[in-house]
C-alpha cells in the first residue's frame, strides 16, 4: 500500500486561513497581520454556502493546469465589485487549512474549486458541512476534510490519527483517503494491491437509485443500501471543452502520453460550453485560452477515439446534457460526466451526476467507478400544474421547502406519483436537471409509455419492449431515508428566487417574496430563454405561446429590453423552424441564439455588462457574477417571456396580452 504518514499536523509556519463573513478579517489574514483561531472566529462567524464560481470563476478554468489556475483562487469572492482575495494572494501566502461555514462548495461539479486551494497549499479543508460533489472531488484530490472539532486539536499542537478524517466513510472511500487520492487507489486496486469486497446487503426492497447501482455492480447484479460502498460499471460519460483539457492533463500525468481507453465509444466530448465566449466583451482576453481548451479537446478525441459532438460548419449540436438524453440516455443507465447538470438525465429514468475531472479521468480509464449508495427522497406528485407554472416553480418550491432544512443533501430526489403523467418529458427533465440546485446527489423520474414515445421518436430502429424491460421502479416497501413528500401540483403559484442563489430571496417566511406577485416591481434589462434547463422543445413552445399572443395584440419586447432565446440542441432548433416557431420569435423582436450554452456560464449573449442591470432568466442558478455583475432573478420560461413583453419581472396568465396592445 502506497506509504502515507498516518498522523496529521500543522507544519512550523504554516497558517489556517478563516473565511469570515467580515471581509476585512479575510484581508488582514491574507496580509499577514492575524493569525486568529476558534477562540477568535465562532462557527456562526464563518461563511456559508461558499459556492464554485466563487471559488473558480469560469474565466479561471481557462487556465487547465492546476498551478496556473491556483493563483487566481477565490476570484469570484466579491465586495462592492472588488476581489476579497486578490491575484496569487492565497498561492503566495503560507496558509495549509482554510475554514468555512455551512456547505462549502455548493454549485457546479468543477473540481477547479478543489484544485484552487490545492495548488494554493491547502491540504485540510475545515467546514461544518460540505455539498456532496465538491466533498467527493475533495477525497480524489487526496485533500482532508475535517470539523471545528479538528481544527480545534490541530491549532493546539495535537498529531490527528488519518483514521480520524476518514471516520464515517465508507470502505471504499477511506481507501482513497489513505492512499491520498483516487489515482493513487486505483493504481493500487488495478496492482491487486487493496481489495473491494461486494456488499453484503440481502435482499430488500429498494428504491430507483438503488436499483439501478445494484444492476451495475462489478461482477454483476446483487442488493445495495445506503451507504453501501461499491464499485460500478458506467454505461457511459461525457465531458465538454471547459473540463476535457483537464482530463486529458490528468491521464498523461498518471498513465504516460500513450494512455489508453478501454471502451472508448461509451464515451464522449461536446464543444458547447464555450462556443459564445469570443462575442462576450469581458471574455475578449482569455479568447486565446479558450482556444487553447478547444484546440486540447481535439486532441484527447483524436487520441482515445470518443464520440464527437464538436462544432460543424459554425454550429455547436447543443448542450451536452439535451443531447445526451435525446441521443443515448436509457431507462436504467448509470452515466457520469464532468458537469454539475448531468442529473438532467435523470428525466429519462436514469442515475445520472456530475464528477470532477479526477473521478471521470479515472473511470473512462478504469471503465468502472467506486461510489456510494446515497440516501433518497421521494417527491409524489399529485394534481395538475395551472396554466401559468411549469416544472421550474416546482423546484423553486422545493429549493424553497426542502432544500433550506438539508433534506434533499447527498440524497438521490426521486420523482413519481399520479401528477407525473402531467408532465411532458422535457418538464421531468427541468426536475431532474435542478436537483443539482438542491445540493441532491441525482434527480431520478419515473418511466411511463411517455418515456418510450419521446425516447422512440429521437432516434432509429428502438426496441420498445427491451426499452420497457429496461424501467426503473421502486419495489413496494422502498426506503425513504428523506422521507416522502406530496406536492400538489394545483397548488402552485408562479415563483421567482431573488439574486444571489437558487434560494437566496426566497425568504423563511415564505409570503413575502417567494412569489413574483409579492416581489413588487422590478423592471429589467435583460431577459434570457436557454440553458440545458430552459432551452428544451417544450420550453420553447412556452416562449413562443406568450410571444404570440403578444404579438397578436401588438405587442413586441419592451423598449430597452433585451430578449434573448436560445436553442438547446440542434434538434430543438429544427423543431422550432419546423413548427414556426422561429418566426414567431423573429416576429417578437427576440434576439435568436444558435445551441449550445453561454450566458448560464458568463460566457455567451444575455450576460450583464453592468452592476445594475437587472436579468430574469430561466437558467438554474444565479450566483452573484455568474451571468455578469447585474442582478439576476430566476424564473420560469412562461414568466421571462412575459416579462420581457411588460419590462419587469411578472407572471404570465393566459390571455394577458388581450385587448391591450399598443
Amino acid at each position: 500500500m502506497l506509504e502515507r504518514s498516518r498522523t496529521v499536523s500543522l507544519a512550523p509556519g504554516k497558517r489556517v486561513l478563516f473565511l469570515t463573513k467580515d471581509f476585512a478579517l479575510i484581508r488582514r489574514q491574507l496580509a499577514g497581520e492575524l493569525n486568529l483561531t476558534l477562540d477568535d472566529v465562532s462557527p456562526e462567524d464563518l461563511l456559508d454556502d461558499i459556492n464554485t464560481d466563487q471559488m473558480t470563476p469560469a474565466w479561471v478554468c481557462f487556465d487547465y493546469k492546476p498551478d496556473e489556475l491556483a493563483k487566481n483562487a477565490y476570484a469570484g469572492l466579491v465586495e462592492d465589485g472588488e476581489r476579497v482575495v486578490p491575484e496569487r494572494a492565497l498561492y503566495d501566502a503560507d496558509f495549509e487549512v482554510i475554514v468555512s461555514g455551512e456547505r462549502k462548495g455548493v454549485g457546479s461539479s468543477r473540481e477547479t474549486a478543489v484544485q484552487a486551494e490545492k495548488w494554493s497549499g491547502i491540504r485540510i479543508a475545515i467546514a461544518a458541512s460540505f455539498a456532496p460533489i465538491h466533498a467527493r472531488n475533495n477525497i480524489n484530490q487526496g485533500v482532508l476534510m475535517g470539523g471545528y472539532d479538528i481544527l480545534r486539536r490541530l491549532q493546539a499542537g495535537e498529531a490527528i490519527p488519518l483514521d480520524e478524517f476518514a471516520e464515517g466513510r465508507d470502505p471504499i472511500t477511506r481507501l482513497v483517503i489513505e492512499h491520498g487520492g483516487l489515482f493513487a487507489f486505483s493504481k493500487a486496486l488495478q496492482a491487486g494491491e487493496v481489495e473491494v469486497p461486494r456488499p453484503a446487503t440481502g435482499p430488500r426492497p429498494m428504491n430507483m437509485a438503488e436499483k439501478v447501482i445494484a444492476r451495475h455492480l462489478v461482477g454483476g447484479e446483487g442488493h445495495v443500501k445506503p451507504g453501501d460502498a461499491v464499485l460500478a460499471e458506467v454505461d457511459g460519460g461525457y465531458s465538454h471543452e471547459f473540463t476535457t483539457a483537464q482530463v486529458h492533463y490528468f491521464l498523461e500525468n498518471e498513465y504516460g502520453p500513450d494512455y489508453t481507453l478501454p471502451n472508448p465509444s461509451k464515451f464522449a466530448v461536446f464543444e458547447d460550453h464555450l462556443f459564445y465566449a469570443d462575442g462576450v466583451k469581458r471574455m475578449a482576453p482569455f479568447v486565446p485560452k479558450i482556444q487553447t481548451l478547444r484546440d486540447m479537446q481535439r486532441v484527447f478525441q483524436q487520441h482515445t477515439g470518443v464520440r464527437d459532438y464538436s462544432v460543424k460548419d459554425g454550429v455547436s449540436p447543443g448542450i451536452c446534457h439535451e443531447v445526451a438524453r435525446e441521443e443515448f440516455i436509457d431507462p436504467g443507465d448509470l452515466i457520469l460526466a464532468t458537469d454539475s447538470h448531468t442529473t438532467m438525465g435523470g428525466g429519462n429514468n436514469a442515475y445520472t451526476y456530475g464528477v470532477g475531472a479526477t473521478e471521470y479521468a479515472n473511470l473512462v480509464h478504469a471503465g468502472c467507478t467506486p461510489l456510494t449508495v446515497p440516501d433518497s427522497i421521494r417527491f409524489e406528485l399529485v394534481g395538475e400544474l395551472r396554466p401559468e407554472c411549469t416544472a421550474k416553480d416546482v423546484m423553486l418550491l422545493i429549493l424553497m421547502t426542502w432544500v433550506r432544512d438539508g433534506d434533499t443533501l447527498n440524497r438521490c430526489m426521486e420523482f413519481g406519483g399520479p401528477g407525473l403523467a402531467s408532465l411532458s418529458m422535457d418538464e421531468r427533465a427541468t426536475l431532474a436537471n435542478m436537483a443539482t440546485e438542491c445540493s441532491a446527489r441525482a434527480g431520478m423520474v419515473e418511466a411511463d409509455e411517455q418515456t418510450l414515445d419521446w425516447i422512440a421518436a429521437r432516434r432509429e430502429d428502438v426496441d420498445r419492449e427491451a426499452l420497457r424491460a429496461r424501467f426503473i421502479a421502486p419495489d413496494p416497501g422502498a426506503e425513504y431515508v428523506g422521507g416522502v413528500h406530496t406536492i400538489d401540483l394545483a397548488q402552485l403559484r408562479p415563483m421567482v428566487a431573488h439574486p444571489g442563489d437558487p434560494d437566496r430571496g426566497i425568504p423563511s417566511d415564505p409570503t413575502n417574496g417567494a412569489y413574483i406577485d409579492d416581489i413588487g416591481h422590478v423592471e429589467i434589462d435583460i431577459a434570457y430563454a436557454g440553458s440545458c434547463t430552459a432551452g428544451k422543445e417544450d420550453d420553447l413552445e412556452m416562449y413562443a405561446q406568450v410571444l404570440k399572443e403578444a404579438v397578436e395584440n401588438g405587442r413586441r419586447v419592451a423598449d430597452g429590453v433585451e430578449f434573448f432565446i436560445q436553442y438547446g440542441s440542434e434538434a430543438v432548433m429544427a423543431h422550432c423552424q419546423r413548427e414556426g416557431l422561429t418566426k414567431i420569435f423573429e416576429q417578437a423582436g427576440a434576439a435568436i441564439l444558435n445551441p449550445g450554452c453561454g450566458a448560464c456560464i458568463g460566457c455567451g449573449p444575455g450576460v450583464s455588462e453592468t452592476r445594475e442591470q437587472v436579468t430574469v432568466s430561466a437558467i438554474n442558478r444565479n450566483y452573484t457574477g455568474r451571468s455578469g455583475p447585474g442582478r439576476l432573478y430566476l424564473a420560469s420560461p412562461l414568466t421571462v417571456a412575459a416579462s420581457a413583453i411588460e419590462g419587469r419581472i411578472v407572471a404570465y396568465e393566459p390571455g394577458m396580452f388581450a385587448g391591450v396592445g399598443v
